[in-house]
């Protein structure tokens, strides 16, 4: 089997050859592999973070595409979107950028902090590091590479793609507070703005789900979720916030015969409840272990294996970062051992791997589940 009928198999109920292996390696590792500095992939598209991380697909053999993100514009329904300008070099060539919002002559509240060796810094308040919150001088963007956008793009994605893993399309959301302390005094302050939003969600995925339902050429998956759904939201505020909103596109999904996945780092276990018992969920991911997140492998697979597939879990510290080649050997027979029986398993990491991660690591995972992960 290739990598993309591997993946498509267990996501239909299919038994494969053998488990899938797709650790995540979304950001850190593909930036590394292209030698480059990474605001090269980041700001300046040379490569973009898609084409780096097709490319450490093909390199490490993994059964790729689930955690391919990079789409823009891919629907036409984002509205405005904001200049990105540089406010700030440092002597050591990194820099800062704030974007600025032309339609309302607005800067955004917060920067990116762009370094050689890292991804974007993210958040970061002006005053924090010595700027103004309105920047007096900046520089445009120069010498970004230009690619196409929109569909051409995701065409282009499953092209550069093949067989060697499969590529989605974005249709819901799992979180509806995002990922600041701020947000979650509003909702309790002013739920209705946050209803007004889980509806305009709604009316986006039945939008958006009316496009792919034309297409010609339809995705393999659709991504219906994000980050940490449950660490700004409780279970209670996702029950009513992000709930509906999964049930619906999961649902229309359905209908299509898409699978549909979400990736939800940190706790995950009472989203796994919910997604299998209530929802029309295909997958979830990355079912991490405490301390980061609440999940035992054995015990989803246990509750829940007959309705949803799991991904996960190798530790991404302990493990895959730290730990020793036969490490990663024994912690990936040990995830296919406890949910790996009668399918419905892709073996993965805990959320994505660091930017040091051994090479050697993930090749004895890729080589594990070919030799381990046997139904």
């Amino acid at each position: 089997m290739t990598s993309k009928e591997r993946l498509l198999a267990v996501l239909h109920g299919e038994i494969p050859d053998h488990v899938p292996v797709c650790p995540d390696i979304s950001n850190m590792i593909p930036a590394k592999l292209t030698g480059k500095p990474f605001w090269d992939v980041y700001v300046y598209q040379d490569p973009p973070l898609w084409k780096a991380y097709i490319d450490a697909v093909k390199y490490f053999g993994i059964d790729g595409g689930m955690e391919l993100y990079q789409f823009g514009d891919l629907f036409g329904d984002l509205g405005p979107q904001p200049e990105t300008r540089i406010v700030h070099r440092r002597d050591d060539g990194s820099f800062f950028t704030q974007d600025y919002h032309p339609e309302t002559d607005q800067w955004s509240a917060t920067l990116l902090y762009h370094t050689r060796d890292n991804p974007p810094g993210y958040g970061i308040k002006p005053e924090t590091v010595g700027l103004p919150t309105t920047p007096s001088t900046w520089e445009p963007i120069v010498g970004v590479k230009e690619w196409p956008t929109g569909m051409e793009l995701w065409k282009l994605m499953r092209n550069e793609m093949g067989d060697h893993g499969i590529v989605a399309m974005p249709s819901g959301a799992s979180t509806l507070l995002l990922h600041n302390v701020e947000e979650v005094y509003e909702y309790h302050d002013n739920p209705a703005r946050f209803h007004q939003r889980r509806d305009e969600m709604l009316r986006l995925v039945e939008s958006r789900m009316d496009i792919i339902a034309d297409l010609d050429d339809k995705p393999d998956l659709l991504f219906c979720g994000a980050s940490g759904s449950l660490v700004f939201q409780s279970p209670a505020i996702f029950r009513e916030l992000a709930l509906p909103v999964l049930k619906r596109a999961t649902e229309l999904a359905y209908d299509l015969g898409i699978p549909t996945h979400v990736h939800s780092c940190g706790p995950e276990a009472a989203m796994v409840k919910m997604a299998a018992e209530e929802t029309r969920l295909t997958v979830i991911d990355p079912l991490e272990i405490p301390p980061m997140g609440d999940c035992n492998l054995a015990e989803l697979k246990q509750r829940y294996g007959d309705r949803i597939v799991l991904k996960g879990n190798l530790h991404t510290t302990d493990v895959m970062l730290r730990g020793t080649v036969n490490d990663v050997i024994a912690a990936s027979r040990q995830a296919i051992d406890d949910a790996g029986k009668g399918g419905g398993f892709i073996l993965s990491t805990g959320d994505q791997c660091g930017r040091d991660t051994p090479d050697e690591n993930l090749f004895a995972m890729v080589e594990t589940a070919k030799t381990h992960g046997r139904y």
